[in-house]
């Protein structure tokens, strides 16, 4: 295998800044182009449920009961009888799974809170989801588990920016790349480059001692 002089390969680098700055430039460009006109923007909206129960007085054991229906009623939540009730009030024609990909379920850490959060290309849309999800749920924990312990915390609102576009992240992600990949094209380059450009290239290559070198004269000069 062939071996690499590492002062050399940085001559040569520098050599080619001109180059390496131009496709990081280039790239820079394609990703804020990408990110303005072509991505298409994705909206988010939460709303929050919290587990109590309605009784003005709550004992430990209602408190530890609400915890540990926090994981059960977020897969209620997810379900099929509550998502086509949704689907069906908002008048939507989005499938079951489609829905169902929309929409996250979380669990504040030692809380009682869920929060529901919506992404949809529509941010008008996505707030009325989440609210209407939350709605739903809370009118079918009764009758499934003949408790009333949902309550609205917080409603959703419509997001004021997309949650998938950030146009000065993106643009310092795509520079990076564009950096890295104008770094390995000038790589590839030098490596399969055979041309002589060193004395100390001839020498290695003939075995032999170079006697003398001719200096290169430019067109011009006297």
């Amino acid at each position: 295998m062939e071996t690499i002089d590492i002062k050399e390969m940085l001559d040569y680098f520098k050599s080619k800044i001109s180059l390496i700055i131009l496709i990081t430039v280039i790239v820079g460009i394609i990703g804020c182009i990408y990110g303005i006109f072509i991505q298409v923007p994705v909206y988010k909206s939460s709303s929050t449920i919290v587990l109590i129960s309605d009784e003005s007085e709550l004992t430990y054991n209602d408190v530890s009961l609400n915890k540990n229906l926090v994981s059960t009623y977020a897969e209620i939540i997810k379900s099929k009888k509550v998502l086509n009730q949704v689907s069906s009030n908002l008048g939507l024609n989005y499938s079951y799974d489609k829905l169902y990909k929309s929409i996250e379920v979380t669990s504040i850490t030692n809380t009682e809170i869920i929060k529901i959060t919506v992404s949809d290309t529509d941010k008008k849309l996505a707030a009325k989801i989440a609210n209407e999800t939350a709605e739903v749920f809370s009118k079918e924990i009764p009758e499934l588990y003949s408790i009333s312990n949902v309550n609205i915390l917080d409603t959703a609102e419509e997001a004021s920016s997309p949650s998938n576009i950030s146009v000065m992240k993106q643009s310092a992600i795509f520079l990076i790349a564009g950096l890295v990949l104008g770094c390995a094209i000038v790589f590839v380059i030098y490596y399969f480059d055979r041309t002589v450009k060193t004395t100390e290239q001839v020498e290695l290559k003939i075995g032999l001692p170079i006697l003398g070198t001719v200096q290169d004269i430019k067109k011009g000069r006297k």
